[in-house]
Parts: C-alpha cells; structure tokens; sequence
C-alpha cells in the first residue's frame, strides 16, 4: 500500500521521495539530503487522523508495520550545470519542507517581509474541500524557517493569491485575497488579525451588489481613487458553482468591483456589459501619453460563450461599463485565464496577449486594438495563463503555456506550447503529463541569453480524465524547460503527490542574489481534485541572478499581468 506510505510519512513530517537508506541517482549540481533533513516537522502525529484514515483507506495493521521512513532527494538539472561552476553556489539545497495534513489549496505563493528580519515571507491562501470551514484558510509562511507565522480561518477555500498592501501604515505589507462563498480579507501582515472583510448581506438591496455572493477571484491594486494615501483594490466578483454546465440557467452577470483598501468600502461596481459571468482577473495599467488608467476584462466560462473588455477607470468609475469595447470575442468558451501585457511590435505601446478557454490566443495592439495574430489549438481547453519570456534569438517576448486535450471533465492529457511573439507562430511543442491548471514561471536558468520555464506536471493515467474514475497511482514533477536545446530536466518529482492549481514562486527571499524557489504538493489518494494534506518547500538554487525576476509567480513578479516594468503603474 504505497500511497497509504506515502500519507503517513507525510503526516509524519517526512518526504516520500525515497526510502531511509537510499538516495535517488542525481547529476552535478545537487544535493541529496538525507532522512531527518530539509526541514523535517518531528512533531507527534495525531493518531486519532490517523485511525480515521486507516479506516477510510481499509489498511492492516500489518501494512501499517511495513512502513519505512523517507527521505527527501531532489534531482539535478542539466540546465543549472552551466552556471553551477562558474559561481560560489554549486548545489542546491532545500531550506525547508512545511507538512500541513487535512487542507490543500487552489492558491499560489507569493512573497513578502512580515516580520521585518530581511527574508521574503510566503502567504498563501488554503482550506479543507469545498463549503468546508477551516482555521487554515489562510496561511503566512515565515521565508526563512518555513515555520507558521499566523493563520487566519475561512468559510470556505480562499483559492485567490494575496494582494500586498500596507493599509495600516506600519510600514509591513498586509494582505487582501478573496475566495469563495464569497470571502475577500484584509489581513494584517504582521499579526494575522483580520483588517476588515466583505459582507455580502449588506447589499441584498443593491441594484448592481446584490448579484456579489459569488467567488471573489484575485485582486490587482489601482492608485489611491480616495486620497486616503493607499492604493485602492480591484477585482471581480462572479461564477455560480452550482449552474449546470451548458446551460444559462442561475448564470448571474459577474461584478467589477473596486474596494477602499483600508476600509473595505465599495468605491465602485458595475455589472459585465454582456450580462455574463466572469472569473477573470481584471488588469490596469497605463499607456504612453495618456494620463488614463486602462482595465482589461473578461467574461464567459468553461462551456458559455465570452469576450474581452476594455475599458477606463474613470469611465468604470461612472458606472458606465456598457461603454466598454470590446477587443477579442469566443463562441462556446470564455476568457477565464489573465491576459498578458507586455510591448511585442517595439512601439511603446502595451499590447495584449490572451488565450480563451477553448485555446486561442489572440494578440491585440495596445496602440489601435487590431489583431496582430492569433493561433487557435482545436480539441484542447485552457485556463492556464501565458508567461512571458526570452525564449527565442530575439528581443520580443515569447509566451509558453500549457493547454488540456479534450474537453472538461474528460480531459485526456496535456499539450505544453511556446508560441513566438513576433507572430504567434509555434515555436516549441511537447506532451508532457496529464491536465493541469497552473502556470509557469520563467527566468535565463543556465545565463546563455534565453530564457527558461519552470512547471509543474502530474503523471497518471490521463485516458481517466477528471471523472468518476480516479487515478490510483500519482506522480507530481516540477520540471525547466530550455527551448533553445529542446531540453526538458527534473528539479523534483515525488510518488504519490499532485499539483493541480498552485503556480511555483522563484526570486531571491533571502537578498543572497541567488534564485529561490517555492512551490507545493499535495496528498493524492484517489479523488483528483479532493484535499487531504499538502507541503510547501523552500529551494535554494546555484543561479546567480543577473537580472530582476520579472515573470516569478502567478500573473508575474508584481501580480499585476505586466512583463515590461516600463508599463506598470506608476504609484
């Protein structure tokens, strides 16, 4: 019984990778760390989960007498080797490894200093399975231990990444993240405590906020619109989890919201033009000679037809989104995963780079929204967002992500798929995997010019899909991709884990100028999409950073969809 191993070396606090004793073969550059390393929780297990879970699973105590302990190994890439000898750092070593049985999360980390001691710390959101309550909800990670540094609860899963904000002015960023039924939170960075919350009950009688019960997706932040002296937040508010797929029946119009980020307050909130919902993060930037603030969004879902918004804050703020243009429309599918914006025709403009849910991406000119290109994948859907980078020999940006073969909930593998920014010509192909519903991450691994992608991937049998049948063997791999050597290398892969939702976070936490990485596993028994543990760990990478991180974590480094630092807004 494997997986039941695997679970009660996780509840242990130790790594399934290998057995006590044994290291898995690893090639230059990284180190294999025995059992009782990597950050071990060597704390009493709780033995009433356990017998709980030697029911669930029907496990004899003679297979409960077979377990082994585990130790943690991580693979070595090839692509780091380049660099590995050149600099001080020639290993990579994990920092730490935090084991949290029972929740799991559709969230992504993301980083800031908490507790002032110089590290980045790591804030994400959790829960148990959906409409459960939790004390887990959401999770503050101190960078440098990995130890817990507060917690605050939750109604239900909090799956948005946290927005960083200091709206308490004690010079620590706090943290506003939404999720479902409906939750939106500010939290104070420093202590946990709760700032405010939204209550849905308040506005029953509002023309436009009555329709705001639904799941708050994430947040991105809009200059002070109060002159309170903090940025404002913004964000959507949409998607009924109980309507049936393909039908328009108890569809309600998603809500574009914007919020006084100290108050929580409703500064602003209009309803989607085309009355559909929306689960799409809503953008802002600015453009060149314009002293507009632009908003990008999006509407329409899995299996109901969508289109792609554009609009001002100023002509938002009048409660005038019917005005809004469209720039991008799909029949059958919406736009539910973030465009991205960065400058791909070199004319100083921010243009637009979107995919639909059912795989077409579409390039838009920032300057006179016309099409540039578009690249349509026939028989595959997609949720997962582009990520920018170098990937070709030249200076415009590329854009890699993954897509799903099939239709939801039969998906039946994973296409990963690099197109060129110059034409949306496909530049790198490959199947690797099964379905999955994160994005990468992207930063030049091996310092020759190009850049690298870093993902997550889940191995089962993808002819099950997401169904009734679930697989009974899991194998989760976080892998680099280099498209200039068509080469794909293992950093970590463990038995009988999965990553479904949660994006990896890559900068330097510790202000060493070296790459650290986190990402997260879960606890697979059979149900694909059901939690039952999960693990967040720290690596430390041998990649001298030679320049800033700018697509490090789920809709980049600053979480706001734009690659070219030129073109965020200016605060």
């Amino acid at each position: 019984m494997t997986y039941f191993r695997n679970y009660l070396n996780f509840v242990c606090g130790i790594s399934p990778c290998a057995k006590s004793g044994s290291v898995r073969p690893a090639a230059v550059g990284f180190t294999n760390l025995p059992t009782g390393q990597a950050g071990r929780n060597t704390g009493i297990v709780n033995i009433k989960r356990l017998l709980r879970q030697f029911i669930l699973f029907k496990i004899s105590f003679e297979e409960i007498r077979s377990f082994s302990t585990t130790g943690l190994a991580i693979l070595s890439l090839g692509i780091f080797s380049a660099c590995a000898h050149a600099h001080k750092k020639t290993e990579s070593k994990v920092i730490w490894m935090k084991n949290m049985p029972v929740i799991g999360s559709l969230s992504s980390p993301r980083a800031a200093d908490l507790n002032n001691d110089g590290v980045l710390d790591i804030v994400m959101g959790a829960g148990k399975n959906e409409y459960q309550k939790t004390d887990m909800g959401i999770l503050a990670f101190d960078g440098k231990s990995g130890n817990l540094l507060w917690k605050q609860g939750a109604i239900d899963q909090v799956f948005g990444s946290a927005t960083f904000c200091d709206v308490t002015g004690d010079k620590v960023k706090d943290v506003l993240i939404g999720g479902r039924s409906p939750q939106l939170k500010a939290i104070d960075g420093r202590s946990g405590a709760l700032i405010w919350e939204y209550k849905h009950e308040r506005y029953t009688n509002d023309p436009i906020l009555h329709y705001a019960h639904f799941n708050f997706n994430n947040s991105v932040l809009v200059p002070d619109q109060n002159n309170d002296g903090v940025d404002d937040l913004l964000t959507i508010n949409g998607g009924n989890p109980l309507a049936k797929p393909y039908s328009e029946v108890d569809r309600f119009p998603g809500v574009l919201m914007l919020f006084d980020s100290k108050t929580g307050d409703v500064i602003a909130a209009d309803t989607m033009p085309d009355r559909k919902e929306s689960y799409m993060t809503p953008l802002c930037f600015s453009q060149p000679g314009s002293k507009e603030l632009f908003i990008l969004f999006g509407t329409g879902g899995e299996t109901i037809d969508g289109k792609l918004y554009l609009t001002t804050l100023s002509q938002f703020r009048a409660k005038k989104l019917t005005s809004a243009e469209v720039i991008a429309t799909e029949k059958g599918h919406g736009f539910i995963a973030p465009p991205t914006l960065a400058d791909i025709n070199k004319d100083g403009y921010i243009d637009i780079i979107a995919i639909t849910h059912g795989s077409k991406a579409i390039a838009i000119d920032g300057k006179d929204h016309h099409i540039l290109w578009t690249r349509t994948f026939s028989g595959t859907e997609c949720s997962n967002s582009l990520a920018p980078g170098y990937f070709t020999d030249d200076d415009i940006p590329d854009f890699f992500t993954f897509i799903s073969k099939g239709a939801w909930p039969n998906s039946t593998g994973s296409v990963e798929v690099m197109l060129d920014g110059k034409n949306g010509n496909i530049a790198y192909i490959d199947s690797l995997g099964c379905t999955g519903f994160s994005s990468p991450v992207v930063y030049d691994l091996n310092d020759d010019g190009r850049d690298e992608a870093i993902i997550s991937i889940n191995n089962f049998d993808c002819s099950l899909g997401y169904g009734l049948k679930s697989p009974r063997l899991m194998e989760n791999k976080l892998i680099a991709i280099d498209f200039g050597k068509k080469l794909v290398d293992t950093i970590d892969q463990a038995q009988g884990f999965k990553n479904i939702f949660s994006t990896p976070w890559i900068g330097d936490l510790d202000n060493d100028g070296y790459l650290d990485l986190i990402y997260c596993q879960y606890f697979h028994y059979t149900d694909l999409v059901a939690f039952l543990g999960m693990r967040v760990i720290r690596i430390d990478l041998p990649v001298r950073l030679k320049k800033p991180v700018s697509w490090g974590g789920y809709l980049g480094s600053r979480g706001d969809g734009i690659f070219d630092a030129g073109h965020h807004v200016i605060r």
